[in-house]
């Protein structure tokens, strides 16, 4: 069976006949060189311009085309940069994120530890009370006090809020020891010296754990806060981590029962 004895399946037939219908409408709306100068003649014109005349339409028609391949391909190379861009861009933003989360988390962990000597130091309050209400009862004002500085540690949710009332602990274990100080049988007594071994060692790991979390919290805030982090901080709300200063201010007032 020869080509032109081939059945065409259906489906495809429409397309063949509108592309050979394109195919006729290009050949009938052409013209050969030969064709142009008989028309040429028609209106006095030498054959030698009609055929200069082609070959410049012709010239002009390739450099458009060239031009526009030109342009094809810059359009082709700007979408391939762009798009190397937007994933560069899309990577370091999920790295920088992930490291300030990293730099939070850690400031978080610091701040744990910190939490763990504040509520350490602050279940020896009721150690602190038994003893002066051991020794003297009538210190009603420093039992208080110590009850009511325990109590405002326990209240405080925010790291602000257990710094203010870290504080308060400072200002009644201070005046506790003052007590303890010119209380010679309190002072010598063994309840009151296993305390201040507690004591030191609470304050002491306090400290440690603090000095860590300040750090942390430096790192955190130097990385937020350089360009072009913060863009991405400021994009995801990473926001700027207090340190924890608890220092000792003048004992407030306390009103006797």
């Amino acid at each position: 069976m020869n080509n032109q004895e081939k059945r065409i399946p259906e489906e495809i037939a429409p397309e063949v006949l509108e592309l050979a219908s394109r195919y006729y409408a290009n050949h009938t709306q052409s013209y050969s060189p030969s064709e142009l100068v008989a028309a040429g003649k028609e209106v006095d014109i030498p054959a030698e311009f009609i055929e200069q005349a082609i070959r410049d339409v012709q010239a002009r028609h390739r450099q458009q085309q060239e031009k526009q391949q030109r342009l094809a391909h810059l359009r082709q190379r700007l979408l391939i940069i762009g798009a190397g861009v937007v994933t560069a861009l899309a990577v370091w933003i999920g790295w920088t994120y992930n490291s300030i989360q990293s730099s939070s988390s850690r400031v978080e962990a610091a701040w744990a530890q910190v939490e763990n000597q504040l509520q350490r130091r602050a279940d020896l309050i009721p150690n602190l009370v038994n003893v002066t209400q051991a020794y003297a009862k009538q210190e009603k004002e420093l039992v208080f006090l110590l009850e009511r500085s325990r109590q405002a540690y326990l209240q405080a949710d925010t790291p602000n809020e257990k710094a203010a009332a870290t504080v308060q602990i400072n200002q009644a274990i201070d005046r506790f020891r003052n007590y303890a100080t010119a209380n010679p049988q309190l002072k010598s007594s063994q309840l009151f010296i296993n305390l201040q071994y507690e004591l030191s060692g609470t304050e002491n790991r306090l400290a440690v754990e603090r000095m860590r979390y300040n750090q942390a919290v430096q790192a955190y805030n130097q990385k937020i806060q350089s360009f072009p982090n913060s863009v991405v901080a400021n994009t995801f709300g990473f926001e700027k981590q207090e340190y924890f200063q608890a220092t000792n201010t003048d004992v407030p007032k306390v009103f006797k029962e």
